[in-house]
């Protein structure tokens, strides 16, 4: 039994390794997005000065966090069989959930994850320990509250609420006075973010420039001091005193002597802005380690150490032997910290999930238009109305003057951002700044606040000042963000309650549900990974659009949208013509499941379409303005040909699928194979108009079988009223030609604004 044991606990430190993956790969998004999206220097140089951070945040610290020992469950009324019941369900659960929202692409965090899931399976575990009516050592019956300790778990609650609304908040304030003071067009590195050129003066550029730099690096080092080396073994108690016992004078004088410094450099033309981005990421990614992501390692060091322990006194009996050992707080060895920074770091320079959920940020608060990751919803659209009206209400109330003038600091078109940047170097610097103060706060005063709530709505709360959220975007971003809010509270249900259940599974099924669950956890990740490799591949329409959304030449802009518009045809095109021959075979030969899967598809393919249509749309505001008008009509005829062809597949699929759903009477034999030739030629021509680059033939032989199929439709109409045929099904097949009629008119006209839109 000892040996079954042994190879848990291994599966443990094994599955901590890939929790350190998924940990990485999900919180990279704290530090990385602002460097990443300002474009502060290479990728590489990027993740190279979060990685260092990273490493040292994990090597400093005294070891992990006591929450896995005696932070939610009260180890001295466990046994060890209960407690690696729960430590498996909480590896095995927080894996596959963190997993679930990297390759989704959505920040959540680790340590509510992680807090939950602990809870749920303490929980479990209280439960069938009051059930069973377990006593303390002096005979009195154990509730609830002395089986758990629900305080931790009310403190992360909090957090969340705190950390999102004061997040935000701040966020938007902060940024809203700094662009006051900079506006977009400012003197930096002797250059000048001015489309036109014009510089402000050296010595008032450098001391806004000094001033600002100062304020930032004194509260990058604040936070350092408090939060990324509070546990560091450098942290002494009497270090620590000095430090508490002059705040004000260690704030104080790091102003004055920091700005001093910044102000110099910045009059001396060195990236003064950079370098406090730069020293931000560090920062948060040292914190990140130090306290966070070390947790990873607390669950399975617990249980080797509580298989140690049950090893040496325990006489075999797992389920009798209490671990009154877990109560102690823990000493981990230098060795297992170090080991762990190094998969930290090669997690964060090779793990593709972390950049699929940077980008996810980046996208929700870049500066310009481009591809929206989410649609509309209805809660986003009235939170967008009612802003609307209050902000209208509120600008009522102020001066003209003072309006313009505001307007005047928030034009951002007079401003140039490097190539590929999200925002500029003001907003990424205001990021870094006030996420380390706001957790550096919260942790002098106690308060649990998430690293991760903090960085992305504090990213989010910049973002809507600086106008980044247009009444064409604003609806998206605040869906995403909605989104994103959403998935962080589900991360703390979901991870209680599939903890749970986890636990109660393992508890009575013992061994064999232990390695199912081993087993089942395993294959869920090695089918995660796939699926992600397999939807994260670009499409060439993606690159190109990029392409397009960097180029400042209209004439090369415009090649390239006659070259993404002609590959988005094609794309539909070839989706039409397949779904078309899968729905029509699987209505007239009664294949329930095909004819299911199509019309479910149909819905992913319109909202393509309309997410195509829109990047399209952006695309068209970059070229000539007078080619874009002249343009425009042929480009929407085609695009909403294309449109409509879903639509058609759309009515023609639902009503089949009801026909065979019910079990209705089929379609005569004869009508089968007379339509099955037709069918084939609407298959062939459309394939002719994927293949072709001319398409006056095509559409004069879409014509004719426009008319063949309107003459058939009319033959089929005259033996429904002369023959005893069944009316239901009929009708239905009658639906089915006339909408392959229609079908074959979209052609048309797609092919007619396709072939004028590239004249």
């Amino acid at each position: 039994m000892n040996i079954l044991f042994l190879g848990i606990v291994v599966f443990l430190i094994i599955l901590a390794a890939f929790d350190l993956v998924v940990g990485v790969s999900n919180d990279a998004v704290n530090f990385l997005n602002s460097a990443i999206g300002a474009k502060v220097a290479r990728h590489k140089t990027i993740v190279t000065v979060a990685a260092i951070g990273v490493f040292a945040g994990a090597a400093m610290s005294n070891g992990m966090m006591d929450v896995a020992r005696h932070g939610i469950m009260t180890p001295q009324y466990f046994s060890f069989y209960d407690v690696m019941c729960v430590f498996l369900a909480v590896m095995v659960t927080d894996v596959v959930l963190l997993d679930i929202f990297n390759t989704l692409g959505m920040p959540t965090s680790t340590t509510v994850s992680m807090v939950f899931e602990l809870l749920g399976g303490a929980f479990a575990i209280a439960l069938l320990q009051i059930a069973k009516g377990a006593t303390a050592i002096d005979g009195t019956l154990l509730s609830l509250g002395d089986l758990l300790n629900t305080e931790k778990a009310i403190s992360v609650i909090l957090g969340i609420f705190l950390s999102v609304a004061i997040a935000f908040v701040l966020g938007t304030l902060v940024q809203w006075v700094a662009r006051l003071v900079f506006t977009f067009t400012y003197r930096v590195n002797g250059r000048t973010t001015n489309q036109s050129g014009q510089m402000g003066g050296l010595v008032a550029s450098s001391l806004k420039i000094g001033i600002f730099g100062g304020l930032s690096v004194t509260v990058i080092v604040w936070f350092l001091l408090i939060n990324g080396l509070k546990s560091s073994s450098l942290m002494t108690p009497e270090l620590k005193d000095i430090i508490n016992q002059n705040t004000w004078l260690v704030i104080g004088g790091g102003i004055v002597l920091f700005s001093v410094q910044m102000t110099i450099l910045s009059a001396m033309k060195l990236p003064v802005l950079k370098f406090v981005v730069l020293l931000g990421t560090f920062a948060l990614a040292m914190a990140f380690a130090g306290n966070d992501l070390v947790n990873f390692v607390g669950v399975p060091l617990t249980g080797l150490e509580a298989y140690q322990d049950y090893t040496a006194k325990g006489n075999g009996d797992a389920k009798g032997f209490l671990m009154q050992s877990l109560m102690e707080s823990a000493h981990t060895p230098a060795l297992y910290l170090i080991a762990a920074g190094v998969v930290m770091v090669l997690a964060l320079v090779f793990s593709k999930k972390a950049q699929n959920v940077v980008k996810t940020s980046v996208d929700l608060s870049r500066q310009d238009e481009g591809d929206e990751m989410f649609g509309s919803s209805g809660a986003a659209r009235s939170l967008v109305r009612t802003t609307q009206k209050v902000a209208t209400a509120v600008a009522a109330l102020i001066p003209n003057r003072i309006k313009k003038w505001i307007d005047s600091r928030f034009n951002a078109d007079e401003a140039v951002l490097p190539n590929g940047a999200a925002f500029d170097q003001i907003r990424a610097a205001v990021n870094l700044v006030l996420a380390g103060l706001l957790v550096a706060l919260g942790t002098s005063m106690k308060l649990p606040l998430s690293t991760t709530y903090v960085t992305f709505m504090v990213a989010m709360g910049t973002s809507l000042a600086d106008r980044a959220w247009s009444r064409e975007s604003a609806v998206f971003r605040i869906t995403g963000v909605l989104s994103v809010i959403g998935g962080w509270f589900l991360t703390a249900g979901a991870a209680f309650i599939l903890c749970f259940l986890v636990t109660i599974v393992l508890h009575f099924g013992s061994f064999v549900a232990m390695f199912l669950a081993i087993a089942l956890a395993v294959v869920l990740i090695i089918r995660s990974n796939r699926r992600f490799e397999k939807n994260n591949k670009s499409s060439e329409t993606d690159v190109l659009f990029k392409e397009i959304l960097r180029t400042n030449d209209k004439t090369e802009c415009w090649k390239m949208l006659c070259k993404h518009v002609n590959y988005i045809t094609i794309d539909n095109l070839q989706f039409v013509v397949n779904h078309y021959e899968t729905l029509t075979t699987a209505f007239l030969l009664e294949d329930y499941r095909m004819l299911k899967h199509a019309v479910v598809q149909l819905e992913s393919q319109r909202k393509e379409i309309k997410r195509q249509r829109r990047k399209q749309i952006i695309a068209m505001r970059r070229i000539d303005p007078v080619l874009s008008v002249e343009k425009g009509t042929w480009y929407f005829l085609t695009i909403n040909s294309l449109a409509q062809m879903v639509y058609c597949l759309k009515r023609m699929g639902e009503p089949c699928l009801e026909h065979v759903g019910n079990n209705f009477c089929p379609i005569p034999i004869k009508y089968v194979n007379e339509f099955f030739s037709l069918r084939d030629e609407i298959v062939r021509i459309f394939n002719r108009a994927i293949l072709s680059k001319t398409s006056s033939q095509i559409r004069d032989d879409a014509a004719k079988l426009q008319a063949t199929l309107s003459d058939y439709r009319n033959v089929i109409i005259k033996d429904i009223q002369t023959k005893q045929l069944n009316i239901e099904s009929m009708t239905v097949f009658l639906n089915l030609v006339q909408e392959s009629q229609e079908l074959v008119s979209a052609l048309r006209h797609a092919m007619r604004g396709k072939n004028k839109f590239e004249e």
